[in-house]
């Protein structure tokens, strides 16, 4: 871990952070955050994240609007709308975007960068909720953000999950509000480039519970955590 790159030092840590260093995370810092770089070698964990892998991306940013005015505003403001609930588009930036239901969004940041998106509309929503309708989710704040990865995933979900999230079944880009380890949750079918991913947004204080079950769930099929630096591509 590096000495100089600590949880501990910034102003958002993830709910997991001890977890992550009693498994000889190396930290590095994203904005005011510090997220999981790699636990093993990074070329190590690339090949594990084509197999099975776990992320804790928690401390990037999202946020969430809800509110009659929330499409319109949000195609104002130059985002990508997915044209019905439960779907999500990535943006030019990466910023992926979730439809959670005719009038409700949630914003979550690219892996390699902070998102403009979420930076824009988080400057202007005070002004957009007294005149449109719309209003602010503290998503850093109320969820989680895990990522499970690699071709073993739909497999390991199936074992706490009752929805088919197989490829065949579940395109890219498809959304579940559901329950996941009897916790209530948002999974979006999120791929990597050819990576299959799932984003899990869910409760912030039952992450430690989640993290526990799916790598529970995962040790059928050798899965392990994994670092942020093992997504990208």
């Amino acid at each position: 871990m590096n000495p100089f790159t600590l949880p501990t030092s910034a102003l958002r840590r993830s709910q997991l952070y001890r977890r992550h260093t009693e498994m000889g995370a190396d930290f590095v810092t994203l904005g005011d955050s510090v997220v999981v770089s790699h636990y093993d070698s990074m070329g190590h964990e690339k090949i594990q994240s084509q197999q099975l892998g776990l992320a804790d991306l928690s401390t990037l940013p999202r946020i969430g609007f809800k509110g009659a005015g929330t499409p319109d505003w949000a195609l104002s403001l130059g985002i990508e709308l997915p044209a019905e609930p439960n779907r999500a588009l990535v943006q030019a930036d990466g910023t992926l975007v979730a439809r959670l239901s005719q009038h409700e969004l949630l914003l979550a940041s690219s892996l390699d960068s902070l998102s403009q998106y979420i930076a824009d509309a988080t400057a202007r929503v005070t002004e957009a909720s007294l005149a449109k309708s719309v209003y602010s989710l503290p998503r850093s704040d109320s969820h989680s953000w895990l990522i499970l990865c690699g071709s073993q995933a739909p497999a390991t979900l199936a074992k706490v999950c009752g929805v088919d999230l197989r490829p065949h079944k579940f395109a890219n880009g498809d959304i579940a509000q559901t329950s996941i380890a009897k916790i209530n949750g948002v999974i979006v079918r999120h791929d990597q480039g050819e990576r299959l991913c799932y984003s899990i947004f869910s409760d912030s204080s039952s992450v430690e519970f989640l993290w526990d079950s799916l790598l529970d769930a995962m040790a059928e099929f050798n899965g392990t955590a994994i670092g942020m630096q093992a997504l990208r591509d």
